[in-house]
């Protein structure tokens, strides 16, 4: 008994309920209009919430990346302007003094003409080396006749010749035939004259010079610098 009075206290507030919500008609109360509206509007405050706390945080973001940026580019700008700047001063390089090349070449090409002398003297047969490359006119003819000489004999001259105190003592850069005048020391002592099949040394004058001055011109040719004499001049250095 009592449980079908709860029951029907029940339908009773169910039906005040409905027919506050609904009335007879069946379309909604002005009331639950208001509800529905009251809602609609409290979650449409509640998106454009959500909304606004999105495009704040991008904006955030956005804002403290440019921040960063303007950053690291103002620290970029300041070092720069601290670097010391370089100046680029144009280089320029004097034109060589045409005197002093000439020097220079015909020097070298000397100190290479007695190098070919050695392998020349050495080599029993005299073919081992070019010595037109290297010699011309005066200077050519007489060491081919006395490489020919020397071989004929059956002879070979070993060792080494050593060149000192080179000094150009004239010098013409700008002529037909540019050329320039070479004294030196010449050291003959370590070029031993030997049997070209025994090796034996071959006795020499005792009171022969092997360490005199020696005079020599060097010309300048198409084909490049030539020793065109070469002439002791019959003291010791």
């Amino acid at each position: 008994m009592r449980n079908l009075t709860v029951t029907q206290t029940r339908h009773r507030s169910w039906t005040k309920l409905r027919s506050w919500c609904r009335p007879l008609g069946g379309s909604p109360s002005g009331q639950a209009i208001a509800v529905r509206e009251g809602i609609v509007k409290r979650r449409a405050h509640q998106n454009s919430a959500v909304h606004f706390r999105k495009v704040a945080a991008v904006t955030l973001c956005t804002a403290l990346a440019l921040a960063a940026c303007s950053s690291s580019d103002r620290k970029k700008d300041e070092a720069s302007d601290e670097s010391p700047s370089v100046s680029q001063s144009p280089t320029s390089s004097a034109p060589a003094d045409p005197k002093e090349t000439a020097k220079k070449e015909a020097i070298a090409a000397y100190e290479a003409y007695w190098q070919a002398m050695e392998k020349l003297y050495a080599e029993p047969t005299g073919k081992s080396v070019r010595l037109d490359h290297y010699a011309a006119s005066a200077a050519l003819k007489n060491a081919e006749a006395d490489v020919k000489r020397t071989h004929d004999r059956g002879h070979i001259v070993t060792g080494s010749v050593t060149l000192a105190d080179e000094n150009v003592t004239k010098v013409d850069a700008s002529g037909r035939i540019p050329y320039a005048t070479v004294s030196s020391c010449l050291d003959i002592s370590k070029w031993q004259k030997v049997d070209a099949k025994t090796k034996e040394p071959v006795s020499l004058p005792d009171n022969r010079l092997t360490k005199y001055v020696i005079l020599s011109t060097v010309e300048k040719y198409p084909e490049g610098w030539r020793v065109t004499s070469d002439e002791p001049q019959g003291k010791s250095c």
